[in-house]
């Protein structure tokens, strides 16, 4: 499975822009996001559709959705969200 092109990404443009909204991440190229130093979420292209690979939970590893599809796209975009807020630190520690 390669990486998503510039036409996958422009497929995925409203996704993009959602996980964009959601904070908390840098995207360092179109479409590859980090979480600090750490690659988060980047996604690749397939004769089957469109996936995203997001770091998992326990932050070793990478889940893969696919998101050419509503339900699978909103699934990723709350993973964005409950990910990125579990894996950064909290910023008002004593």
């Amino acid at each position: 499975m390669k990486h998503a092109g510039p036409a996958a990404l422009a497929r995925l443009e409203p996704v993009l822009a959602r996980v964009r909204a959601a904070g908390g991440l840098k995207e360092k190229s179109r479409g590859v996001f980090y979480l600090k130093s750490k690659a988060f979420l980047h996604f690749h292209e397939d004769p089957t559709g469109l996936y995203a690979d997001i770091r998992a939970a326990d932050g070793a590893r990478f889940d893969r959705l696919k998101v050419d599809e509503p339900a699978g796209a909103a699934a990723l975009v709350e993973r964005v969200r409950a990910l990125s807020q579990a894996l950064s630190p909290p910023f008002n520690q004593p």
